[in-house]
């Protein structure tokens, strides 16, 4: 049976979700991380990366605990990793699009293997690039794109 990859996430809600001082920001990334595990939604292996390289930077957690946490979401999450297709797109996109690079990279890889949502607060909230969604889940409520991903 193929997987149906619907959504992923961002750096930004990694960070979060082990983030205890960010308050409800933390609650809501934690529990997004544990509903797209379950679901098997893909994280992109370039999240990861970032995530590690921003704990590590911000010394924000101890080599041990980031490598517990890069074996949890291994673990947890098809991991994908972007191909030089995806890289062709990043360039275009952040030429054509006006998306940092990174950002680009992360939308391309997530776009070929058929993500229709990414989950971010750093993106344009509610924009729509090439059949995927940008959304961002510090609202008030979740957005209801995300909910029903995730159901």
């Amino acid at each position: 049976m193929t997987a149906t990859y619907r959504l992923t996430l961002d750096t930004n809600i990694l960070i979060y979700a082990i983030d205890t001082s960010a308050g409800r920001k933390h609650t809501v990334a934690r529990n997004l991380v544990l509903r797209a595990a379950a679901a098997q939604q893909p994280l992109m292996l370039q999240s990861l990366n970032e995530f590690c390289a921003a704990v590590t930077r911000k010394r924000f957690l101890d080599p041990s605990k980031i490598v517990a946490a890069v074996e949890f979401h291994q673990d947890a999450f098809p991991l994908i990793g972007a191909n030089v297709a995806d890289l062709t797109e990043a360039v275009n996109a952040h030429h054509d699009h006006n998306l940092s690079f990174w950002d680009a990279l992360l939308w391309a890889t997530a776009r070929r293997v058929g993500c229709r949502l990414i989950v971010s607060e750093d993106f344009q909230d509610g924009r729509t690039l090439g059949g995927v969604l940008f959304r961002n889940p510090f609202a008030k409520k979740l957005p209801t794109e995300i909910e029903a991903l995730l159901s």
